[in-house]
């Protein structure tokens, strides 16, 4: 007497192999989230740094304005002074900024005012990006 065997059916025979594609596309998926998540940790960073320089290039101004101020007048020199505003300007462990330069230009002698140009190289910028530049407008009321 033959006993009957069952056949295995045909589609078991093309499930084999399927659990282990579905754990590789899990992993990739789950590789691309890590490296977007990398990708936007490392823009945060630069943002932060850029902001930062923002904020010490308005000090920088602000003090420059304030000196204007208490001299009464828009005719300041930035590389007068010990150390000048220049010096001030590009010595990022002092509170400036990386190739950071200030330039002072009177916008007209009869308003009393004046313009603060404050130009810095981020370290992340190719040199092919234009320099990062922040601009103040002084208006010292006139004193007869």
């Amino acid at each position: 007497m033959t006993r009957y065997q069952p056949k295995l059916s045909s589609g078991h025979a093309s499930q084999s192999g399927v659990a282990l594609i579905e754990v590789l596309v899990s992993i990739l998926l789950f590789s691309l989230g890590i490296l977007g998540l990398i990708g936007l940790q490392a823009r945060a960073i630069s943002l932060s740094v850029d902001a930062e320089d923002r904020n010490r290039a308005a000090l920088i101004a602000n003090d420059i304005a304030t000196t204007m101020w208490t001299q009464r007048t828009v005719a300041i020199d930035p590389a007068a002074g010990t150390p000048s505003w220049n010096d001030r300007a590009s010595n990022p462990q002092a509170g400036g900024l990386p190739g950071g330069t200030v330039t002072i230009t009177a916008v007209a002698a009869a308003t009393n005012t004046a313009d603060i140009l404050i130009t810095w190289r981020s370290p992340q910028r190719s040199a092919s990006e234009q320099d990062s530049r922040l601009t103040t407008r002084v208006a010292l009321p006139l004193i007869p």
